[in-house]
């Protein structure tokens, strides 16, 4: 089994979270070795920035002769080609700097020559004007607002033209019809605290996006049957003064319902809270929480929560971190979770093992869970979200650590486990992009993507589509490149395609908005 039920807390697991922390939480901070390696064992050939060199071809700006993804690179820096002059590096590099090699050339084919990179932050957010051609629909992007605070989580697209916009620290807002934002209502304000806005708060680059706290305003998502009871639910980090033991004062996810009142929050309940046990009493970090919602039409609404603090906890069936939580959607637990008959164990928990998970959907055509994962340096993932399986973290992951080891923490938590007990990503997003939130198209405004996966991605900056087969990715095309941090992606009720883009000299609200084309489907 995986660990026993209230593991210990250890130094082992505050030095993991520093590394986390400060490491690179969102799959997208520190190089930590991997460029320098390059440098040391393929510059000299390859060039310093993989440019070619008399020696030993370029390993940019064409298509490599055997392979360009990260396994095909992998085997050939094992293997070599002597007969070419390129030496076989197995047996002489361990596999953890062979796989970091692969992983950092296909990351600087992508355009991330350096790792602590958010991306497109140094000057104001530009929507480009021109229609944008992708494979099977042509479209153009339209500013739906402009008045977004830098650090936004989550849009949700209403009936009547409005989008509700959480913003981390501030807490929700309404954007009018014509674009205009209301102020924050009153209620739904986050206790922040701990607040660290830029990385120039220890880093020393007052433009990057990135943020911790203890407190903040995550997802918001409307009710399936929104039209005839009115509730919205909000996934909030909650950092109270008397909830945790002992009247202490701790963080942990919270999700609440409510409604509006014209433009006032009212009507607030509790839907799932964590026992007071289970708050954490010293510093955790927001980024890495989770925080997404999704319903199945069934009753049933599910929330994600991430490694906030101890990785033990992951493991640990007693605890609601690194889980996948299903519930009533009035906050009732199910009778049919894998886990409620499971002595000690959490009632509400649907899946676990969860890193970072930043998207959650529910897919109709087939009635399945679906997520979005970061990983660490490598190993993003899209997961089926089948009940009670693990997705194996923190003792397996096909990323590595920031210093190049592989991801193994089993040996320092005491964990014994075979890689038939881990469940193996759908799709395997390394490099990473560091991805982020996702629907399954089901409109008719693009007709040619129904049930295809539309993804952002946050320091690749970029939109895909994923085309399944079952449930099997068959093809990715990207549909924007390199234009903000895709903080969130949601369906309007009329087929419209809204993105959230995160950028720190002001956020906007877009749309895709369907240009005439005859559409003829990829043939895959």
């Amino acid at each position: 089994m995986f660990g026993e039920l209230r593991a210990e807390r250890s130094y082992f697991s505050y030095t993991v979270f520093v590394l986390f922390l400060f490491g690179g939480c969102d799959s997208e901070i520190q190089d930590a070795g991997f460029g320098e390696t390059y440098q040391e064992y393929c510059a000299s050939c390859h060039g310093e920035k993989l440019q070619g060199t008399g020696i030993g071809p370029a390993l940019i700006g064409r298509d490599l002769e055997h392979g360009d993804t990260v396994e095909a690179m992998r085997f050939t820096i094992e293997k070599g080609f002597p007969e070419k002059g390129m030496p076989a590096w197995d047996g002489s590099l361990d596999d953890g700097v062979v796989q970091g090699l692969a992983i950092y050339i296909a990351d600087v084919r992508e355009g991330r020559g350096e790792y602590f990179d958010f991306q497109v932050v140094d000057e104001l957010l530009s929507i480009p004007a021109d229609i944008i051609e992708s494979e099977v629909h042509d479209f153009r992007l339209e500013v739906v607002s402009d008045e977004i605070h830098k650090h936004p989580f989550s849009i949700a697209p209403m009936p009547d033209g409005r989008v509700l916009v959480t913003e981390k620290t501030r807490g929700l807002r309404i954007v009018r019809e014509d674009g205009s934002v209301s102020d924050i209502l009153e209620g739904t304000e986050p206790n922040a605290s701990g607040l660290l806005e830029t990385v120039d708060d220890f880093l020393g680059d007052e433009d990057q996006p990135y943020i911790t706290t203890n407190g903040s305003v995550m997802d918001v998502a409307l009710h399936p049957d929104f039209k005839t009871n009115g509730w919205i639910y909000l996934h909030v980090s909650d950092n109270c003064d008397s909830c945790a033991l002992n009247d202490e004062s701790g963080t942990m996810n919270k999700l609440v319902r409510g409604r509006l009142q014209d433009e006032l929050w009212v009507d607030e309940e509790v839907i799932w809270q964590a026992s007071p046990e289970d708050y954490y009493t010293d510093f955790t970090a927001d980024q890495g929480a989770g925080g997404r919602i999704a319903f199945d039409g069934e009753g049933f609404v599910y929330i994600s929560l991430g490694i906030r603090h101890y990785y033990e906890r992951i493991q640990d069936l007693s605890y609601p971190d690194g889980k996948i939580h299903r519930i009533h959607d009035d906050g009732q637990i199910p009778t049919d979770n894998p886990f409620v008959n499971v002595a000690g164990a959490e009632k509400t928990i649907w899946t676990y093992g969860h890193r970072s998970p930043q998207g959650l959907e529910y897919r109709k055509k087939t009635n399945q869970l679906w997520g979005t994962e970061m990983g660490p340096r490598g190993g993003d993932e899209l997961n089926l979200l089948s009940p009670g399986k693990n997705f194996g973290w923190p003792l397996y992951s096909k990323g590595l650590n920031y210093d190049m080891s592989p991801v193994n923490f089993g040996k320092e938590l005491g964990i014994e486990f075979t890689m038939d007990e881990i469940e193996q990503p759908v799709y395997d997003f390394t490099p990473s992009p560091a991805i982020a939130s996702f629907i399954f198209y089901e409109g008719d405004q693009f007709k040619e993507w129904q049930d295809d996966i539309i993804v952002g991605s946050l320091a690749g900056s970029n939109l895909y589509r994923l085309v399944l087969e079952g449930d099997r990715v068959v093809h990715k095309e990207t549909l924007l490149s390199r234009l903000a941090r895709f903080r969130d992606v949601e369906m309007g009720p009329e087929g419209q395609i809204f993105v959230l883009l995160e950028h720190t000299k002001g956020s906007k609200i877009a749309k895709l908005v369907p240009e005439d084309r005859t559409p003829t489907r990829k043939t895959l």
